[in-house]
C-alpha cells in the first residue's frame, strides 16, 4: 500500500491561499473601517453625538476577525511542519521516496534515482561535494523519459576513493533534440531507518543518511 501526500499538498495550498485571501481582504476593509470612523466622528451633531458603545462594539468585532485570521495562520504552519504525516514514527520499517537529491557515501558507492519530463539528446550527470565541487560525471548521451538510476562507485575525477560518510549531490543537465533544456527530478528511495529532530526539523533516516520529512512524497508498506 502506498500512502501519497499529493492530495494533503493540494488542500493546503487551497487552504494557505484562502488565509492569504482574507488576510488582504481584511487590510482594505480595515482602513475603509477607519475612514468611516473618522468621517462619522467629524460630522457627528455636537448636541446628540454618537453612543461611544457603538465604536466599541465596532472596534471589538474587526478586533475578533483579526484574532480568528491569525488563528488560521498559525493553525497553518502547524500543518505545514507536520509535512502530511501526522505520525512520523510510524513510517520506520517502510520504503519512502524523497524529493532530494543528495545521498550519504556508504560501502564506497551512492545510488540516487531519477526522471526526466522527456527524451534528452544529451546530458550530462554530477557528483557535486558539499563544497560544490564537482567530484564525478557522466556523459550518458540520450536519456529515455522516466525513473531511471545513477549508481556512483564512490571515485573522483582522479580515480581516488572518497570516504565514506559524506554527503553529495546529484546534478543533471539535459536537452532535447531541438536544444530546448529537458526539466529533471531527482529523488531517494529507501526503508526509513529512523526519525530523529535538528533544530526543530523532523529528519527521516534512509540509505545512510538523513533526508527532511518535508521532502518525503511516498510511503510504501515494506513487504
Amino acid at each position: 500500500m502506498t500512502t501519497s501526500v499529493s492530495s494533503t499538498t493540494s488542500t493546503t495550498s487551497s487552504t494557505a491561499s484562502s488565509i492569504s485571501s482574507a488576510q488582504q481582504s481584511l487590510a482594505g476593509d480595515q482602513q475603509t473601517f477607519l475612514t468611516l470612523l473618522t468621517a462619522q466622528l467629524k460630522n457627528q451633531d455636537p448636541l446628540s453625538p454618537v453612543d461611544s458603545n457603538q465604536f466599541t462594539q465596532q472596534l471589538v468585532a474587526m478586533t475578533g476577525v483579526q484574532q480568528q485570521i491569525t488563528t488560521n495562520t498559525l493553525l497553518q504552519q502547524l500543518v505545514d511542519n507536520q509535512s502530511g504525516f501526522s505520525d512520523p514514527v510510524s513510517l520506520i520499517g517502510k520504503t519512502a521516496t524523497a524529493s532530494s537529491p543528495d545521498a550519504t557515501l556508504q560501502g564506497g558507492k551512492a545510488n540516487w534515482l531519477y526522471s526526466l519530463d522527456g527524451t534528452a539528446a544529451s546530458a550530462t550527470v554530477k557528483v557535486v561535494d558539499s563544497n560544490g565541487n564537482v567530484v564525478a560525471q557522466s556523459v550518458p548521451g540520450s536519456l529515455s523519459p522516466g525513473e531511471q538510476s545513477f549508481n556512483w562507485n564512490g571515485k573522483n575525477l582522479l580515480g581516488t576513493q572518497q570516504s565514506d560518510g559524506g554527503t553529495y549531490t546529484l546534478e543533471i543537465t539535459a536537452t532535447d533534440a531541438s536544444g530546448a533544456a529537458v526539466t529533471s527530478q531527482v529523488y531517494q528511495r529507501g526503508s526509513v531507518t529512523s526519525i530523529q529532530e535538528n533544530n526543530g526539523t523532523p529528519l527521516v533516516g534512509m540509505n545512510g543518511g538523513f533526508v527532511p520529512l518535508s521532502t518525503v512524497t511516498s510511503v510504501t508498506a515494506s513487504s
